[in-house]
């Protein structure tokens, strides 16, 4: 099973976009899913909701220590000449290696493909909550509400809820739809509960503390859907 997920958060620039995709399509992600342990990768436009803009890269592994054996940083020591000039293209560069800690399926489980990659559309929130006491108050809400209505929601893939071994977001959650359009038909009213006080959601959510680029809504553009 794919219980561990790296996720890279990053912006390029535009006269190196097409030079940047070509070599992380063909050359790098191929690389990445030769090694032990490494299932599926997914690669994301940003900007289709939310905060985050530019791109978002998934890398789905037997678990974390998929990523950890070599980890990000030994790697990086390893680099060559050619990946070294890409990565430094990378603008505002941030990662996260994730445990999945629940996950629910949804009545479109089964349009997940090729294989477990994450779906078309995928919704991402990176985050830390400022106390034991909303963290209590959020499992709850995920576990109680949340999860049990994206398990019936039309154009839900499914969900993840995942724990941060390494990153300096504590929490994240990847929602994963079969298209934009169903996401935005179903998935977003419920959204709007954030904004009433008076809902478990609207109590719970506006405490947490958001990284820079969360939540963040994409498109996938590798595998090409």
């Amino acid at each position: 099973m794919d219980r561990g997920i790296w996720a890279i958060w990053y912006d390029i620039a535009d006269n190196s976009r097409t030079e940047y995709l070509d070599w992380f399509h063909h050359v790098h992600i191929p690389e990445k899913l030769s090694r032990p342990g490494y299932r599926w990768a997914a690669h994301y436009a940003l900007g289709h909701g939310g905060r985050g803009r530019g791109y978002l890269a998934l890398f789905g592994g037997d678990t974390t220590q998929t990523f950890l054996h070599p980890s990000p940083g030994q790697l990086a020591t390893r680099q060559s000449a050619e990946t070294k000039k890409f990565i430094t293209m990378r603008i505002k560069a941030a990662a996260g290696i994730l445990a999945e800690e629940a996950r629910v399926d949804g009545p479109d489980a089964g349009k997940r493909s090729p294989g477990p990659t994450a779906a078309p559309v995928v919704q991402i929130g990176h985050y830390n909550a400022p106390s034991p006491a909303v963290e209590d108050d959020l499992g709850g809400w995920y576990a109680q509400q949340r999860f049990p209505l994206l398990a019936t929601l039309p154009g839900c893939v499914g969900a993840r809820k995942m724990l941060a071994t390494v990153g300096s977001y504590k929490h994240a959650i990847l929602h994963e739809f079969s298209s934009l359009e169903l996401r935005e038909q179903h998935f977003a009213p419920h959204e709007a509960e954030r904004d009433d006080p008076t809902t478990w959601m609207g109590r719970v959510v506006p405490q947490l503390q958001h990284a820079p680029y969360s939540p963040a809504v994409g498109c996938r553009i590798w595998p090409v859907v």
